[in-house]
């Protein structure tokens, strides 16, 4: 395995798996993973608090920094109080954008029906809030006892395989333009890379077609368009400041190939 790719699994492997962007890393804890191992500094995991501030220097060999501070108080094992999003159900309209907006699909509902948060997959993220266009979503401290670390480990590997599950289907999501994508620009760019070079649990959709570690065919797909439309972007981009015969007949090849992935 690539030492540098090694080095982000190993990061991402101390982070807790919240996706919720506090860090500055609005597409959740792998980016945040790889930005350390370039350099970022290793304490802006605020759900992690100073455990895993300590945990990262200690890995990365680097002074010790004192973790950013969260709004709620800490626990007896040094992190922020673990919080679950509530939504008061009388008030909910049904709209489903807080299901779209949670990472980890812990929201469930349907449309113009009352929609339920499942607190044991809640991170407490608080991403579904802005979208609520009603604000009957609220954060109540989660009565559960404080993991130990067996629990927890278990529990940050299950939160992973759900966001990557959820990002995959978003992407599908947003290539057949089935709903508001609430949640834009995911990075799936980001989470190929990874995935070419750790061993992914495949999506719940696929988990009977596709073996461990191996990605299958719809998500090595996903993959591909995502790598795809980076490229695009780019040469649009190139091509809007200065036009160049040779990178435009690049890119309208490009997109005739993401085309023809899409079955357009």
């Amino acid at each position: 395995m690539n030492s540098h790719i090694s080095l982000i699994q190993q990061i991402d492997a101390l982070l807790p798996q919240t996706q919720c962007g506090l860090c500055g890393h609005r597409d959740g804890c792998l980016p945040y993973a790889k930005s350390i191992a370039e350099g970022e500094e290793a304490n802006k995991c605020i759900p992690g608090g100073q455990p895993v501030a300590d945990e990262l220097a200690k890995l990365l060999q680097r002074p010790r920094l004192v973790a950013e501070p969260s709004v709620w108080p800490i626990q007896h094992d040094g992190r922020p109080q673990r919080m679950k999003a509530l939504i008061r159900e009388d008030e909910c309209i049904g709209c489903t954008k807080c299901i779209n907006a949670c990472p980890v699909d812990a929201i469930i509902g349907s449309g113009k029906l009352m929609h339920s948060v499942l607190n044991d997959l809640c991170t407490g993220c608080e991403l579904c809030i802005p979208p609520c266009p009603v604000d009957c979503i609220e954060l109540v401290e989660d009565p559960l006892p404080v993991p130990d670390e067996t629990q927890r480990i278990a529990e940050q590997d299950d939160l992973r395989r759900r966001y990557y599950a959820h990002i995959q289907r978003e992407e599908q999501r947003r290539l057949h333009r089935k709903g508001p994508v609430v949640r834009a620009e995911i990075s799936t760019e980001i989470f190929a890379e990874f995935s070419q070079h750790v061993n992914v649990v495949p999506t719940i959709e696929l988990v009977e077609t596709a073996h461990l570690g191996q990605p299958s065919a719809d998500a090595k797909t996903t993959i591909e368009l995502a790598k795809l439309r980076t490229q695009i972007k780019k040469l649009e981009k190139q091509l809007s400041v200065r036009e160049n015969p040779q990178k435009r007949q690049e890119l309208m090849s490009l997109q005739q190939h993401l085309a023809d992935l899409q079955g357009v």
